[in-house]
């Protein structure tokens, strides 16, 4: 069964790399397909791990 049915209100994010999120996700298309499709991100630095930023 799909997780949307076993746990209705856990949150998806998407994990993205902080040199992606400062390149692709800046643009104007990505801007507009996380606000319509209304996408949680993780950013994260590959190198060290470590989670930069949550966006809801």
């Amino acid at each position: 069964m799909p997780t949307e049915v076993n746990e209705p209100d856990r949150l998806l994010y998407l994990a993205v790399p902080l040199e992606t999120y400062k390149t692709f996700f800046q643009s104007r298309f990505a801007q507009l397909a996380i606000e319509r499709h209304q996408l949680k991100l993780i950013v994260y630095e590959p190198v060290t791990e470590e989670i930069v930023q949550w966006i809801s």
